[in-house]
């Protein structure tokens, strides 16, 4: 071969690689994910999706692509960036929260999705039947309404003196109707006397806790929502500042302040959503991977806001939590 075809040759083979090397890239499938809040907080939640994606066999940026789209708290963008999620052609849509998995839905009837919703996707529309979902959804429900009642039970069993205990509900968020009706005929057989109030903004926020003030209301009963969960600093702050024993639905709370919490693990949702991400993307169909239930649950007690309350915990209490803050 003579050194200038040789040269030719090699030239062409170096103009060549990048091309092979992006029709390799471009060739990878990308999951999209939804969800109506932010980043900020969400790293365990997203180190869980991505391990379920793992155990699947897929890794971000070895063999699967994620395309993220946050909400940041105005939930109104949501079908927005689920159609985004559809021009850009992604294989399979991940969409955490009830207003994220119906705003899927609204998007498209093709791509298949995965949701993880803290009400009945049946009573949302979402599939035919939890164990035959039909169509191009499937996931997880975390059965926020259904603990309700539990949630309640353990906060008057923390604060036993309690007889007004108000509740507060984003009027806006998708599991308001179902709380209330979980909540309010457990409050009854407990003979508590309730006052509920609504907010859907931070100066909402502020204002009913200044009501719940005013009225003397003994406890205080934080529905399960994305937007609230937002603002966990807030409640957290306005609580200590009050003196107002809190519960809420989910560790995050606690952590930075609640008197408690109780609900599902939603570390272990997000897993599982990966994990059936991961296996629609080897070929399986979500009309015919059951909705799954979930059945990791999680109280956490936060015991320096107890004593800072001057409650004492019932060993009982501390003895079946899932963690005690100290």
């Amino acid at each position: 071969m003579k050194r200038r075809e040789f040269i030719t040759m090699l030239g062409g083979a170096v103009v060549a690689w990048p091309r092979v090397a992006h029709a390799q890239q471009t060739s990878m499938p990308v999951v999209g994910f939804l969800n109506g809040t932010s980043p900020d907080g969400y790293t365990e939640r997203l180190r869980a999706f991505r391990q379920g994606l793992k155990d699947s066999g897929y890794v971000e940026g070895e063999n699967v692509a994620i395309e993220y789209r946050w909400a940041e708290n105005q939930f109104d963008r949501l079908t927005a960036l689920a159609s985004e999620l559809v021009r850009r052609r992604v294989a399979v849509i991940a969409a955490i929260g009830g207003a994220a998995a119906l705003a899927m839905k609204t998007a498209t009837t093709t791509i298949p999705g995965v949701f993880a919703v803290g009400d009945d996707p049946v009573r949302f529309g979402l599939v035919a039947s939890l164990s035959h979902p039909g169509g191009n959804l499937t996931g997880i429900n975390f059965f926020n309404s259904e603990l309700v009642a539990k949630r309640l039970e353990l906060l008057r069993e923390l604060v036993p003196a309690a007889s007004r205990v108000a509740v507060l509900i984003n009027p806006t968020g998708a599991n308001a109707e179902s709380t209330l009706r979980d909540f309010e005929p457990a409050a009854r057989s407990m003979r508590l006397q309730i006052r509920v109030l609504n907010a859907s903004t931070g100066s909402e926020i502020n204002a009913a806790f200044g009501t719940f003030v005013r009225e003397r209301s003994d406890a205080l009963f934080v529905s399960a929502d994305a937007f609230f969960h937002s603002r966990r600093v807030q409640f957290a702050t306005l609580a200590a500042h009050h003196s107002m024993p809190m519960t809420c639905a989910t560790r995050e709370m606690a952590d930075v302040g609640a008197l408690m919490s109780y609900g599902s693990s939603l570390a272990d949702a997000n897993r599982q959503v990966g994990v059936y991400a991961g296996r629609i993307l080897k070929g399986a169909k979500p009309a015919d991977l059951p909705v799954v239930q979930a059945s990791k649950f999680e109280l956490v007690i936060n015991a320096q806001t107890a004593r800072m309350l001057g409650l004492t915990m019932p060993p009982t209490l501390l003895s079946t939590a899932d963690e005690v803050i100290e």
